[in-house]
């Protein structure tokens, strides 16, 4: 009886070690719930000395304290102290944004039981100078988490600026909260990657190639893997090679920021045309990935028909320049042209000279062109 006690005491012990070991490399989908996990609007209030917060742009900028409030039911209101920092490159520059993206930190102890609880530092993606960005951005994230669980999530949110020193009113503004690195790599089961040499052909191949078409759908190259701009890399179990994630869009083409231009190097005169930058991999990769785009076009398209808050004009622009992506996609052509041989933009492919007869006249009897560049919203 106790020998049978003994291997069964044994037997347990065993089973437990291998499970906790198996645990150990599974995705942890438990950590810090709440925030991210729910795509209602998250509603909150910052008092902080707004003046003294909006002039804080120099190039090391400092913690401001200030508090956050949010209504727990109709009857209670919960206050957090928190601090607040500017961040950011381009749009801290008072002449980009008179608004400029925050850090917001978070003390994990007085924030248990909230919706905040467990989390730090999170970036807070404020509405510069025109607050339907903030949306349009934060359906790119929810355009990348369709595509892979491997990706940044995000919480739209509003958010209401108290002045504690009472010079500036109230104002009520769409912000987006970003998810922690941390969150994202524990999500997956992963760790972070720190390598700096690294280049695009020695990350997983598949999670590239998806990455590089969506950077073209949306029509960004603000991004670049072995600069680590607008890129992180994960090393997770599942993957021989690591992961590139990326964040921040506010420069593609699918937002229409008006401060976003490409640079000279790349040769097209707009972020709304597509550029690849991105590696050339088989035909056979690709059209794996064409293929999973292919399966989510109707929720891609669903995410911008059925948001209220966007500007009707710009859905039916949006949807139009989906229309182009793929288009692109499903022509052999194009797609040998772009992503198989090195051509990267539709204006580097070379087009065959038509026929006076076939192009069209303008009203004062000059040659005008058969197509028409996409209208950018400034």
């Amino acid at each position: 009886m106790k020998l049978s006690l003994l291997f069964t005491l044994l037997a347990w012990l065993t089973g437990s070690v291998a499970a906790s070991a198996q645990n150990a490399s599974q995705p942890d989908t438990t950590s810090r719930p709440g925030l991210f996990t729910t795509d209602s609007v998250l509603a909150f209030t910052l008092k902080v000395p707004i003046q003294r917060l909006l002039k804080d742009r120099g190039d090391t900028t400092v913690p401001h304290a200030a508090q956050l409030s949010y209504a727990a039911t109709a009857q209670e209101t919960v206050t957090l102290p928190v601090k607040l920092k500017v961040r950011g490159h381009f749009r801290r520059q008072w002449n980009n944004c008179s608004f400029p993206p925050l850090y917001l930190d978070v003390p994990k102890k007085k924030a248990a039981n909230t919706p905040f609880a467990n989390q730090n530092k999170l970036k807070l993606v404020t509405h510069c100078e025109v607050e339907e960005y903030v949306v349009r951005e934060y359906l790119v994230y929810r355009l990348y988490n369709l595509l892979t669980e491997h990706s940044f999530r995000a919480r739209l949110c509003r958010v209401t600026y108290v002045d504690s020193a009472g010079k500036i009113p109230p104002e009520t503004r769409w912000a987006a909260l970003l998810e922690d690195e941390d969150d994202l790599r524990k999500r997956n089961g992963g760790k972070p990657n720190k390598l700096r040499d690294i280049t695009m052909p020695n990350v997983d191949s598949l999670s590239m190639a998806t990455l590089g078409v969506f950077e073209y759908l949306i029509g960004n190259t603000d991004w670049s893997v072995p600069n680590r701009h607008n890129i992180r890399l994960l090393t997770v179990s599942t993957h021989v090679h690591p992961v590139p994630v990326p964040y921040d869009f506010d420069y593609s083409g699918i937002i229409e920021a008006f401060y976003a231009v490409p640079p000279d190097y790349l040769g097209i005169a707009s972020v709304r045309e597509r550029f690849y930058r991105g590696p050339a991999y088989p035909e056979t990769l690709f059209q794996r990935v064409f293929d999973r785009f292919n399966q989510l076009k109707p929720q891609f398209y669903a995410l911008y028909r059925n948001d209220s808050r966007l500007d009707p004009a710009y859905v039916k622009r949006t949807l139009l320049y989906l229309d182009e992506f793929y288009a692109d996609i499903s022509d052999p052509a194009i797609v040998r042209s772009i992503f198989l041989d090195g051509k990267r933009h539709k204006g580097a492919i070379k087009k065959p000279t038509a026929a006076p007869s076939a192009q069209k006249k303008s009203t004062s009897g000059a040659i005008a062109p058969t197509s028409k560049k996409p209208v950018v919203k400034k």
